[in-house]
């Protein structure tokens, strides 16, 4: 079991705020240029490398009639599911 937690572990234990999860995804939905991206204090994500990891927010991300809450909730799940840096 690797040592890093996700980041929906680190929301579980309150380190990572909802505002703080809402910030990514508006973040990297504004501008999805690859990079690291700070979460929270010491956290850390290539928000880019996280859609790239992920088929079904790749699909949902490139389809123009998606609605915006579905893309908000693709983005946040695969960001929930990362693991930290």
């Amino acid at each position: 079991m690797p040592d890093t937690p996700t980041i929906g572990e680190l929301y579980k234990l309150k380190h990572v705020t909802d505002e703080q999860l809402d910030a990514a995804v508006r973040d990297y939905l504004n501008d999805p240029t690859p990079g690291m991206r700070l979460i929270t204090e010491g956290v850390a994500l290539d928000l880019t490398a996280v859609v790239l990891g992920h088929p079904y927010v790749r699909e949902v991300l490139a389809r123009e009639n998606a609605p915006e809450a579905q893309r908000r909730n693709a983005e946040r799940t695969a960001i929930l599911l990362a693991r930290a840096s």
